[in-house]
């Protein structure tokens, strides 16, 4: 990674402002919404306390029946098209059905679903009536209670018989409508208002399942009411909705309405509400849980308020951009939950707030973070090409001969009088050059240098054997055991002479390898010319080669790869014996390819193994007295080819033993820069 892209990935750890600014400003929102709630919560305590010592709320019962507000005209057919909008609030019949109550200025309807199947068929005024599938409705007031009988052998009208004797203020026959279809049978009858009942019971009986034939489930008639929501009105402050709901959740009384109106500072945008709800909100509550025409809410807060424990709530407004507040306190006497108040509070004063809070807090740091980002890149920027500018000197220093260009006297390496440490890092450079340079002038010229020297000395020895023998043999013959003795001493003057030249002819194949100029080429033609080159000189020996079937390309110089083959087919013929083979491969590897010569002879020594690449270094046999010694270059001219290739020349023992495999990994040589 460039140092470019570090230093903006430093710049943007700036980013931790704004997101600790956006925790604030999460907190800020958190502890305004927590403040308005404890508010909310102290009024409704106050609204709930005034209601309880005006008496306004009575004692709850435990179970009731609720009769809700009938949404339109009723009519009495036995059919429940017209209580459809009532009948997501139904209430429960236990296993057999369900039960609707709805009432307007002048009726109380009664609207009864009856699950079953197995039917036993039967009017009212059988004798087996009561062995029949039936409804008892137990209707009570004031002077007393009273039973009637609901059964029909058929689907239509029935007129519903008494099973108690008359009580005053209720009705001595009830008209009722009786329908059925595949799933059982439905009851609907209407009673007139002025009945003032407390309480009314539904039994079913199924004759199928048994049963008690006469037993109902008689519970108090709970219902809005217009004189506590009076009451209501007069207690609840300005813009506050008001419910009063039955511990169970039924609504008893409302007042008021939120205001939803946009404030002074108007509606905020879909993009705004987006923002604070899914990045500043906490948690909403769902609108539609919460709806303001419903005659019951089922809502865990109302449920908590109705065991007796205040709770406070944010839900989403009906409107964009707005968020109600709803406080639930149980209204209480005499330690027991007569209701639940429930205050509802709408705003637009928090989610505006806290809107603007994070965009300008938002604004401000991406501000300061493009500012420093724009600052940190042009840092890095200039800081990239400063040291582009010295790894460009160091890249130019070395020539291809060895030598330095001569560019690093006192004030010629770039940027050595910065006063930072980029110019302490110059300088440095400088220095080393200078030190480096000379040293590598002293090795360069050493091998000549003493070539150059040690031919005199061996000038005058051999010249001083010459005269020697001659003078010996002006005399009389020479000595016969002499002759060993000045045979070896004329060897040893050659071998002598042999690596005085070896030591210049090496440091000319330095030089001539690196000054080698590469071209893209085919390995497979390099190899496939070097093995038909090879087959006549190696006598009665075999050679395999192997070569890949797709082009290997590569770019290197051939003449130094062909060079380097020639050499380690030269160690190979020395080990190999005559009816020997050698086997030639080229395979390809994933950064480049592998050249590998196997021969069969002995194996390598061991102790040999790290050092046989390099310079004067050589396995073979010592030469006999008379011939040309072995230098021990070869090698060390294929490691100075794989290297100049950016690969490595090994050697190992072939798993088998039956000889050695020499290799040379090759990566291809660096291109030339274009210099513009």
């Amino acid at each position: 990674m460039s140092l470019r892209r570090k230093l903006l990935l430093v710049a943007l750890c700036t980013l931790a402002l704004p997101i600790a600014g956006w925790l604030y400003v999460r907190q800020m929102e958190a502890l305004l919404r927590e403040g308005q709630a404890q508010a909310l919560l102290a009024s409704a305590g106050a609204v709930a306390r005034s209601l309880v010592v005006t008496g306004a709320v009575q004692s709850a019962p435990a179970r009731g029946w609720y009769v809700q507000s009938a949404a339109g005209p009723i009519t009495v057919d036995g059919y429940g098209d017209d209580w459809a909008p009532l009948t997501p609030w139904s209430q429960s019949l236990g296993q057999h059905g369900k039960l609707l109550l709805a009432a307007d200025d002048t009726w109380l309807y009664l609207y009864a679903d009856v699950r079953d199947t197995r039917r036993t068929r039967a009017d009212a005024a059988d004798v087996g009536a009561l062995a029949a599938d039936h409804l008892i409705l137990t209707l009570s007031n004031a002077a007393g209670q009273r039973r009637y009988l609901l059964a029909s052998a058929a689907p239509g009208s029935l007129t519903a018989r008494p099973l108690d004797p008359a009580v005053d203020g209720l009705p001595e026959l009830i008209a009722a409508q009786w329908q059925e279809d595949g799933s059982g049978y439905h009851v609907e009858l209407r009673l007139p208002r002025n009945l003032r009942l407390h309480a009314l019971g539904v039994g079913v009986y199924d004759a199928s399942a048994g049963g008690d034939r006469m037993a109902s489930d008689t519970r108090p008639l709970i219902r809005y009411s217009e004189t506590l929501s009076g009451e209501l009105a007069q207690l609840v402050p300005d813009r506050v909705q008001a419910r009063v709901l039955a511990p169970q959740g039924w609504l008893l009384a409302r007042s008021g309405r939120l205001d939803t109106t946009p404030g002074s500072d108007g509606q905020p945008g879909w993009f705004a509400s987006l923002v604070y709800r899914s990045l500043l909100a906490t948690r909403l509550e769902d609108a539609d849980l919460w709806s303001q025409d419903v005659p019951r809410l089922d809502t865990a807060e109302v449920g908590a308020a109705g065991g007796g424990k205040p709770v406070a709530v944010w839900r989403n407004g009906e409107e964009r951009g707005s968020v109600v507040l709803a406080a639930a306190v149980p209204i209480q006497h005499a330690g027991k939950v007569d209701g639940v108040l429930l205050l509802e509070q709408a705003s637009r004063a928090v989610p505006l707030l806290a809107n603007k809070a994070l965009l300008g807090l938002l604004l401000t740091s991406f501000g300061v973070l493009l500012v420093a980002g724009g600052i940190l890149l042009a840092f890095a920027t200039r800081l990239s090409l400063r040291l582009g500018r010295l790894r460009n000197a160091a890249e130019r220093a070395q020539l291809n001969d060895g030598r330095l260009d001569g560019l690093f006297e006192r004030g010629k390496f770039p940027m050595t009088d910065a006063p930072d440490e980029i110019g302490d890092l110059a300088r440095s450079f400088e220095r080393l050059f200078e030190v480096v340079g000379g040293y590598t002038d002293y090795l360069r010229t050493l091998a000549s240098k003493l070539s150059h020297e040690l031919n005199t000395p061996l000038a005058i020895v051999k010249s001083s054997l010459d005269n020697l023998e001659h003078a010996l043999q002006e005399r009389s013959a020479l000595p016969a055991e002499a002759q060993p003795y000045l045979a070896r001493a004329r060897d040893g003057v050659a071998r002598l002479g042999a690596l005085v030249r070896a030591m210049s002819e090496s440091s000319r194949m330095e030089r001539s390898i690196l000054a080698a100029e590469p071209e893209d080429v085919d390995l497979r033609d390099v190899v496939r010319g070097c093995a038909d080159a090879y087959r006549p000189l190696i006598d009665t020996r075999r050679l395999e080669c192997t070569l890949p079937d797709t082009p290997l390309y590569l770019h290197c110089a051939p003449e130094l790869i062909a060079q380097a083959l020639d050499k380690l087919l030269d160690n190979a013929l020395s080990f190999t014996p005559p009816n020997g083979w050698l086997r030639l491969e080229l395979r390809s590897t994933p950064d480049g390819a592998e050249i590998e010569l196997a021969n069969q002879g002995p194996p390598l020594p061991a102790t040999m193994q790290g050092r046989l690449f390099d310079s004067l270094v050589s396995l073979r046999d010592k030469a006999t007295p008379g011939d040309a010694p072995h230098l021990g270059l070869g090698l060390y001219v294929v490691r100075l080819v794989a290297e100049r290739h950016g690969g490595i020349a090994s050697a190992r023992n072939l798993d088998d033993g039956s000889g050695v495999a020499f290799s040379l990994r090759l990566h291809g040589m660096p291109r030339q820069r274009l210099s513009g």
